[in-house]
């Protein structure tokens, strides 16, 4: 059986997922990604054995990115076979798009025509922090046409915690620290969190704080603590706080997670359902909408207030 027609769009500023997504795919080019101007992507790309490249039924045929010099230095390091000059050329010539950018506001609109075309579609994280904007694309989330989530929700360093969750007692608190941003990067911590509980939060509240430090309750289960640094070195990890147990975790194995986020939308392309509950999808784009209300308000926010 022929491998599905993957495009790639991109790019974002700093966001090199394009280069990275397509290489786990492709496999790559040494010369080329090594001068692609990614080197943190190249330098974990190429420490990893041959035979952990490749997602069995997919392949990625076509790119498009803001900039022709940028297409094609992607389609060279990641031997994408077509460049295309607008994305909607993608239509009838591939079975799905990765939109493989991470500036939240352009993510519907670019989503909704391909989704409309009958594609499955990944959108990178975050899907959306316009009520109305999610609201118009919860129907293809539920139909298992739509997946989008950080791929720390794959974590392979919070395997233990997953398998072993009940180890941990009354899990009583949930905290981590990331760097950047609470829009564009409170959500990897926040889908690691939801990816191990299984649970949103019901509630959102910023903390008085230099940077983003915001608590969020799950009912019936642990505060969840995400604090976002701003600029600063590279930090992504979470710690687990329970009666019978403490467990801290760095998150640094992108290729791992990456690779496997990639594989759960090849399921989502077979079987045509959801491989991430919606509900949770959902949920986590609205507690970093309830995130910024707090901030701003100084008050508690209920995640039912925002009505989708």
């Amino acid at each position: 059986m022929d491998a599905a027609r993957l495009g790639i769009i991109g790019m974002s500023e700093g966001n090199g997922h394009p280069f990275s997504f397509s290489a786990i795919v492709n496999g790559y080019s040494e010369p080329d990604l090594a001068a692609s101007g990614w080197p943190m992507i190249h330098d974990y790309v190429r420490r990893r054995d041959r035979s952990e490249f490749g997602i069995d039924g997919l392949r990625v045929t076509h790119a498009w990115t803001q900039d022709d010099r940028t297409t094609e230095l992607l389609c060279r390091a990641c031997l994408i076979e077509h460049a295309v000059s607008e994305p909607g050329e993608m239509i009838g010539r591939v079975d799905a798009v990765i939109i493989a950018r991470d500036d939240y506001e352009s993510h519907c609109a670019m989503a909704v025509p391909f989704l409309e075309a009958g594609l499955s579609v990944f959108v990178d994280k975050p899907l959306a922090l316009d009520a109305h904007e999610l609201k118009s694309l919860i129907p293809y989330l539920e139909s298992g046409r739509l997946m989008s989530c950080s791929a720390m929700r794959y974590a392979l360093e919070l395997d233990g915690v997953r398998a072993g969750l009940r180890e941990y007692g009354d899990m009583k608190l949930v905290r981590g620290a990331i760097v950047n941003s609470w829009e564009k990067y409170g959500v990897h911590l926040l889908d690691a969190a939801v990816g191990v509980l299984g649970r949103v939060p019901e509630w959102v509240l910023a903390l008085d704080a230099p940077h983003m430090s915001v608590a969020m309750g799950v009912e019936g289960g642990p505060v969840i603590q995400i604090d976002a640094l701003g600029e600063g070195p590279r930090v992504f990890g979470l710690d687990f706080f329970g009666s019978k147990r403490i467990s801290r975790h760095e998150i640094t194995d992108n290729f791992g997670m990456f690779r496997r986020m990639l594989r759960h939308f090849g399921m989502l392309m077979a079987e045509g359902r959801p491989v991430i509950d919606p509900d949770e999808t959902i949920g986590v784009m609205r507690a970093l909408m309830a995130g910024r209300i707090s901030r701003t308000e100084g008050r508690k926010v209920y995640l039912d207030e925002i009505a989708i």
